[in-house]
């Protein structure tokens, strides 16, 4: 995943450094943009809504602690940044994502950035059990599914999927305006998931049965689609495919 990020630092220089670090040692970060001072960082934090934020703790017009003040009905994870040793670095580190002494040492902000992003996929694996658990509540046709590309991760309806076919280490996902998704999940992980109208036909495919226009008998015989697609099914997946299609 990408982290979106923010700089904010009054030196010129020291922010130029930390964005050529971050370029060459930290690929997960995708910086948005740099700030000079604590005013200029409010603004940029509201509009641009980033991840996290690299902080200088001693700027102009206010430090790093009346940013955050300022901000805290906005959720990101920050990193505090500084020249500062008097600070504290155990009550930091309580309550910020890390706290790095300037000059910065490489090893130590690539560990910071990956604390980061272990949590950010906490957190992202609890908004996809928040879906899960809201789809306990909705109605049949309305419910979603999360699905982590290799940019992030989608929500779609599972209305709206015609077929999955595995892909290796991923699986692909056909969906009904003609689009398809690379999902970074196997194949096994969505015949868990995804109940009727879903189907097993193969250990390559589960498909839509909302979508199935006829069926071919063979061993296993072949499934086409109403997009035009013909899919196999094994002869182990053949009878639980007729049972659930009521032959």
């Amino acid at each position: 995943m990408k982290i979106r990020s923010l700089i904010v630092d009054d030196e010129p220089v020291a922010r130029d450094v930390l964005a050529g670090y971050l370029s060459k040692y930290c690929p997960a970060v995708e910086l948005t943009g740099q700030a000079a001072n604590t005013k200029e960082a409010i603004a940029l934090i509201r509009e641009l809504r980033p991840q996290l934020v690299f902080l200088d703790v001693e700027m102009p017009y206010g430090n790093a602690f009346d940013l955050l003040e300022a901000c805290k009905d906005l959720v990101f994870e920050t990193i505090f940044i500084t020249a500062f040793a008097e600070y504290s670095i155990k009550a930091l580190n309580g309550s910020a994502a890390y706290y790095i002494l300037k000059p910065i040492d490489i090893a130590e902000l690539v560990l910071a950035v990956n604390k980061v992003q272990e949590t950010l996929l906490q957190k992202e694996s609890f908004s996809r059990n928040q879906v899960l658990l809201e789809n306990l509540k909705k109605q049949p046709g309305t419910q979603q599914v999360v699905l982590p590309t290799l940019q992030g991760f989608d929500v779609i309806k599972t209305a709206s999927i015609v077929r999955l076919q595995a892909k290796g280490n991923f699986t692909e996902v056909f969906l009904t305006d003609g689009t398809r998704k690379l999902i970074c999940k196997f194949l096994k992980h969505f015949d868990d998931i995804l109940d009727d109208p879903f189907i097993r036909v193969h250990r390559s495919f589960i498909v839509n049965r909302h979508f199935i226009r006829s069926y071919s008998k063979g061993a296993g015989g072949y499934i086409t689609l109403e997009d035009g697609a013909e899919v196999e099914v094994s002869a182990s997946y053949k009878e639980q495919l007729l049972k659930r299609l009521g032959l």
